[in-house]
């Protein structure tokens, strides 16, 4: 049977996915030992650690509203110094108050991740905390709040700076169509789940957390 992602791409066209995910049990998404992960539509509690799962539904639709985007911070970060040859992105770590992280599954392991970070190149007139914020919405459906700087990374095509972020809004079962699945991870559970060569420095990162 063939399985289509609820959303279409960017030119309108349905995405296949020929290796669909598979969610857990509801009971995993209250176990912060558990790994929990919903697909596109899937089924989640009505709330998540005193937060409520609730679609964002007036996210920016332009490059110059994301740019002002809430959930930026004044923020004493590194300078962002872009090697040649790399374009520059934005990514975020999304961590729950019981200490998990948010990863997604690109569609079809785009890329050749099974399992990353949300992350894309800058757009024009989007700065860094505004594209990783839109990123995490994205990919992964969330709405966020920057907290700190965690690393810089070079990528295959990129260069890319990843925040710190905390979940303020949004539902992972919205998740676009980037994404077959959203995953939350406990820290243990990291290492076997982050295991494409360009997320090792990211998984450090969280690791010294």
């Amino acid at each position: 049977m063939t399985v289509y992602h609820l959303k279409p791409n960017d030119h309108g066209h349905p995405v296949i996915l020929h290796k669909p995910s598979h969610p857990t049990p509801l009971s995993s998404w209250i176990d912060s030992n558990a790994i929990a992960t919903v697909i596109p539509g899937g089924l989640l509690p009505a709330t998540l650690n005193g937060l409520p799962f609730d679609e964002w539904r007036d996210a920016p639709s332009s490059n110059e509203d994301w740019d002002k985007v809430e959930g930026q911070i004044p923020l004493d970060e590194p300078a962002f110094v872009i090697p040649p040859g790399k374009a520059a992105a934005a990514g975020v770590a999304i961590r729950e108050p019981d200490g998990r992280i948010w990863l997604v599954s690109p569609s079809n392991g785009f890329g050749g991740y099974a399992v990353t970070l949300p992350k894309g190149r800058i757009d024009s007139g989007v700065n860094l905390q505004a594209t990783a914020i839109r990123e995490a919405f994205e990919e992964s459906g969330l709405k966020v709040r920057i907290k700190a700087w965690l690393a810089d990374a070079s990528r295959t095509l990129t260069y890319t700076r990843y925040y710190l972020a905390e979940r303020v809004g949004g539902t992972p079962a919205s998740m676009g169509w980037e994404s077959q699945a959203v995953h939350l991870v406990p820290p243990t559970a990291l290492p076997r789940m982050l295991t494409h060569a360009n997320d090792l420095p990211l998984l450090a990162a969280l690791q010294r957390l």
